[in-house]
């Protein structure tokens, strides 16, 4: 405190301050793609000393720096905090964290990240989940869109497509026309299983092959009792203490049922729930169809 009102023309003894009402924050922005300067961006405002809440505090004038030491934008303004907390001597209560808040627009960019956007005679295009099915469909669709043979996977999460000459130096309305089209995405066979909360979650692609499978429950209950004799009164008989044990066996009544191979996965539901399985038997016999080779799809157990 005594440093800023310095740098701000106030000298002050350090040993005259009370900072009971200042927090210590860690200030962070993400710096979104094609960011001119003026623009103003969101910061998320952390508390990283002992403060209780932000609620109703000031953020001074910050300097946001990049990892390569540049400073991209400074923030201040209000934090706004989703919470509160209030309390006494021996009861409090909180809502949500109120040792973090953000200042809406609260950023200014003073630096652009250079990029050289429409000269570029190479457009290149990243998939989230990298697929060879997926990526020659997007090439065979763009290519089509084109006209000639402009684009190629250079393997199955990269897109490469060279700008055709109409579009040198004007890249935008190139990348406008292919945003519009409409690819279906390749999905793997896969089947997640949570065990924690007895989930179970299928493709559309899932495919088994022929298989029987049989599934019961069985329950063994077994109760131990004493049966006790006692004398009559006024005889030289003895108290005698007998054991009694009960057995009770209870067996599902399913019956074998097979499933034919290459099956949808609506059919699979299907044959399952007629055996009267529930999602936490349905993760044991994935498991089992697993080992036994006939499931066509991935295991994922999470």
């Amino acid at each position: 405190m005594s440093s800023m009102l310095e740098k701000m023309g106030v000298t002050v003894d350090q040993n005259d301050l009370k900072v009971k009402n200042v927090a210590a924050v860690m200030v962070t922005a993400t710096l979104p793609p094609f960011a001119k300067r003026g623009n103003t961006i969101d910061v998320l405002v952390s508390s990283i000393g002992d403060a209780s809440s932000l609620q109703g505090g000031t953020l001074m004038l910050t300097p946001l720096k990049g990892v390569d030491g540049n400073i991209y934008a400074v923030a201040q303004g209000p934090v706004n905090v989703g919470g509160f907390s209030i309390g006494g001597s021996s009861a409090t209560a909180v809502k949500n964290f109120p040792t973090v808040g953000r200042v809406l627009s609260g950023a200014i960019i003073e630096r652009e990240v250079p990029n050289a956007f429409s000269d570029r005679p190479v457009v290149m295009f990243s998939l989230h989940t990298p697929d060879f099915n997926t990526a020659a469909r997007i090439v065979d669709s763009i290519n089509a869109q084109l006209g000639e043979t402009y684009a190629r996977a250079k393997d199955p999460g990269t897109i490469e497509v060279r700008v055709p000459p109409q579009y040198i130096g004007n890249t935008v309305p190139l990348l406008a026309s292919l945003s519009d089209l409409e690819v279906e995405p390749d999905n793997d066979a896969k089947v997640v299983i949570n065990e924690r909360t007895g989930t179970v979650v299928m493709g559309a692609q899932v495919r088994i092959s022929t298989i029987a499978i049989a599934h019961g429950n069985l329950s063994i209950v077994v109760k131990e009792s004493l049966d006790t004799s006692q004398p009559l009164p006024l005889s030289d008989g003895q108290t005698v203490v007998s054991p009694n044990t009960a057995i009770n066996v209870q067996e599902g009544g399913n019956k074998l049922m097979v499933v034919p191979q290459g099956v949808s996965i609506g059919q699979v539901v299907n044959a399952l729930n007629a055996l009267g399985v529930t999602p936490r038997d349905l993760i044991a016999i994935f498991q089992a169809i697993k080992a036994a080779g006939a499931l066509q799809a991935d295991l994922e157990v999470i």
